[in-house]
């Protein structure tokens, strides 16, 4: 399976190389290298507009980031039965290609959670620190307890419930669900997702106002939206081959670090649930966000103090 590398270097602009083909990998001097694992989210390129806000404190810090589209996004070949798993070894061998070295940070925003947990469950030995910002949950992980996942999947949209069980329980029928005119589908995929922050909406609205957020999902799905949005929805709200409320902390010794961020009001990730993780894995070090949602990430000041909390251990 082919995967379509982009690297995005703060050497360029993202205008610069995106879409792109391929690249060459300028050299790189940098102190501190890591390979954040960033996706796409819903209608908006979310990662790029993180990229650019992080711009000045990357060339602080002398970081050099990379991510790559995902099989099935850009030119990544699709991959039928990608999974947390695979997109951990995905990320692994993209790490070997650009000769990372033995170890490297990983970070995931959103959908990015599931390589989160794939690479902290099957590469930790590559691992130089993980950070996964307002990961999405499975409601239907088993370590959850039952009263609790009920509570927040019923807090959803009810196009949302549906567009979940269609997911987990007939994936087969993910594509015809989504696209059929009958019941309303997914509303992230279709972008009518109603933000309960304040923060969010603005920010979704500056998102969509951009003129080339278009083009750049035009590019992202140019596979078809079943091998990109709809096969995301069967890899994260489908069936786990492992519960990540079960895992052990696969650094005993305390010395790689592993932070999750969240915002407590997030209308697409449920902070209750996020909060049970936490106190169920100790070992992660949990930052709970007052007042912001689900895209905190690009508010400003915020990625900075990220970065530095996790890559230098600064106060968070």
């Amino acid at each position: 399976m082919a995967l379509q590398l982009l690297p995005l270097v703060f050497a360029f602009k993202m205008e610069d190389i995106w879409p792109t083909g391929k690249v060459e990998f300028p050299e790189r001097e940098q102190s501190i290298r890591s390979l954040w694992h960033m996706v796409l989210q819903g209608p908006e390129m979310i990662p790029f507009q993180l990229l650019r806000i992080l711009q000045e404190i990357v060339k602080e810090l002398g970081v050099y980031i990379v991510t790559f589209d995902r099989p099935g996004y850009g030119e990544s070949d699709p991959h039928p039965k990608r999974s947390a798993r695979s997109a951990a070894l995905d990320i692994e061998q993209l790490a070997d290609q650009l000769d990372l070295g033995p170890k490297f940070y990983v970070m995931g925003f959103s959908l990015g959670g599931h390589a989160m947990w794939g690479s902290l469950k099957y590469i930790p030995h590559r691992l130089a620190g993980a950070a996964l910002l307002a990961p999405v949950i499975n409601y239907r992980w088993p370590g959850f307890p039952a009263n609790l996942s009920k509570e927040a999947y019923y807090q959803q949209a009810r196009q949302d419930q549906w567009a979940l069980r269609v997911a987990y329980y007939t994936p087969w029928l993910t594509y015809w669900w989504n696209t059929q005119k009958w019941f309303p589908s997914s509303s992230v995929i279709q972008g009518t997702w109603k933000p309960l922050n304040k923060h969010d909406r603005e920010l979704g609205l500056k998102l969509a106002a951009r003129a080339r957020s278009a083009e750049r999902l035009k590019a992202a799905v140019q596979q078809g939206l079943f091998e990109s949005l709809h096969r995301d929805l069967m890899v994260m709200f489908g069936k786990w081959d492992f519960d990540p409320l079960e895992l052990n902390n696969p650094f005993p010794n305390n010395d790689v670090p592993v932070h999750m961020w969240q915002g407590d009001e997030d209308a697409l990730v449920p902070v209750t649930l996020q909060r049970y993780i936490s106190e169920k894995l100790s070992w992660i070090h949990y930052h709970e966000l007052p007042g912001v949602g689900h895209l905190f990430s690009l508010m400003e000041g915020i990625p900075d103090r990220i970065l530095k909390c996790f890559l230098l251990g600064e106060q968070c």
